[in-house]
């Protein structure tokens, strides 16, 4: 929920928010590990060297593969 002007708004159509890009990674790489994520979602940042870290950089600054991650994470919870 969001606090303005000391009113709450929530937002009731989307599912993803208060949930962390961070907590979204760590999830699906806890499920499915790296090799299977870059079977799912074919994106370097699974396959070349992975981690958390260099995941969320790359996620952060590309939209059209932060949409696919969020989406898998969606149908995966």
């Amino acid at each position: 929920m969001l606090m303005t002007n000391n009113k709450i708004k929530s937002q009731p159509n989307n599912p993803l928010h208060g949930v962390k890009l961070s907590t979204i990674v760590e999830f699906l790489y806890k499920k499915y590990g790296w090799e299977e994520l870059s079977e799912i979602i074919n994106i370097n940042c699974f396959k070349s060297d992975p981690s958390i870290n260099s995941t969320l950089k790359f996620l952060r600054k590309t939209r059209w593969a932060r949409n696919k991650v969020e989406k898998l994470y969606l149908e995966s919870i």
